[in-house]
């Protein structure tokens, strides 16, 4: 089916809507063999609150942006190569249902569909687009991502030293690589991480130390992935920490 959408002119024509939506700011789209599988509204998680996201599957990338007016205009672009991509679900919970993980070496986010038929449709063409995609390059999924950030409401105190309260002058960070939310003290340290930036990025003490001494470092419990525990660097102006 994909193939022979690929070179289809209604293909083309659906493709340079997106492209016109993004206008002069975002990347071209249309390249040969490529084909835009679906799209739809998702509730994505961000640091400060859930906020509403245009998403587009293609067969080979993830492409979401602001939503400046539904169906016509979009910004601040974002490209995500699927080769890269794992998915899993979250469990409901409150208001937040219907969500699932997506996570890159890059960037991980949780999003949120309005309905669990739509939940399941994301999640399996994703899924298929995956799989398709590495069994012709013939690589392996990937096995490292980015931490998922804990939105900064979860946190009154730095979740390091659990000491600090969080006020105007106690400020929010974020941990590059547990994506907990720590104090200013807590994460005065800064390591390179390749996948994440070229230049040294903000970690907590404690990765810190773990990756300096090159020790294993725990990943999160299952319980800290609900819902409410999910979060990544916002899309607007407060994404700096």
């Amino acid at each position: 089916m994909v193939d022979r959408l690929a070179n289809s002119e209604a293909n083309s024509k659906r493709i340079g809507v997106v492209e016109t939506c993004f206008g002069t700011a975002g990347q071209p789209l249309a390249i040969p063999g490529r084909v835009l599988i679906g799209e739809g509204v998702l509730t994505k998680l961000c640091r400060k609150r859930p906020k509403a996201r245009q998403f587009f599957l293609f067969n080979d990338i993830l492409v979401y942006g602001n939503i400046v007016i539904q169906k016509k205009k979009y910004n601040k672009q974002h490209i995500i190569p699927l080769e890269s991509v794992t998915i899993d679900t979250v469990e409901d919970e409150g208001e937040l249902r219907n969500g699932w993980l997506i996570k890159t070496p890059t960037k991980s986010f949780a999003v949120y569909a309005a309905t669990a038929t739509e939940k399941s449709e994301w999640m399996s063409h994703i899924s298929k687009c995956v799989s398709d995609l590495l069994e012709k390059s013939g690589k392996s999924p990937t096995g490292e991502h980015a931490a998922v950030w804990v939105p900064d409401s979860e946190a009154t105190v730095c979740m390091r030293c659990q000491k600090i309260k969080f006020n105007p002058v106690n400020r929010r960070h974020h941990c590059r690589k547990c994506g907990f939310v720590v104090c200013g003290p807590c994460s005065e340290k800064k390591f390179l991480l390749p996948s994440q930036s070229t230049k040294p990025v903000r970690v907590c003490e404690f990765c810190y130390k773990q990756l300096s001494t090159g020790g294993t470092l725990p990943s999160r419990s299952d319980s800290l992935l609900s819902s409410n525990n999910i979060s990544d660097d916002d899309d607007d102006d407060d994404s700096s920490d």
